[in-house]
């Protein structure tokens, strides 16, 4: 597993939209923008699974995905896979989180799936001579 530096960390943190990309089992890829993303810790990425399903039905079939986030003119691409929780404490916790994001945007906001995301290689989206390295 490879693991967020606290600078990645913080970013993440601030960041609001984040960029989630799967594929299906054919390899017919798909991005989406999402808002409900948090961190477990240093190498695990929770999604809420609000609106997603495309998204949702590619993590069924294919769990290998990516994430980006970016920042002015820094950012990061995590790679990973991920497991689709629709039961337990995580998803518990996910849909009171949801709820409670859901209230403070007017939303009734019902997450269907807690997306946990093992973090496995992390690169640079950062322009310039490192652009696409591999960090972790």
């Amino acid at each position: 597993m490879a693991k967020m530096t606290k600078e990645m960390q913080e970013m993440f943190n601030r960041v609001g939209l984040k960029q989630l990309a799967t594929a299906d089992r054919k390899g017919v890829p798909n991005v989406v923008p999402i808002n409900f993303m948090k961190l477990l810790d240093d190498e695990t990425i929770l999604a809420s699974a609000v609106f997603m399903t495309k998204t949702f039905n590619n993590i069924k079939e294919n769990p290998l995905c990516a994430i980006s986030i970016w920042e002015g003119f820094a950012g990061y691409q995590f790679k990973g896979s991920a497991t689709i929780l629709t039961d337990g404490p995580i998803f518990k916790d996910t849909q009171a989180w949801t709820e409670e994001e859901g209230k403070k945007l007017g939303l009734p906001l019902k997450s269907k799936g807690a997306v946990v995301m093992k973090i496995t290689e992390i690169f640079s989206v950062s322009p310039g001579p490192d652009a696409g390295k591999k960090i972790a």
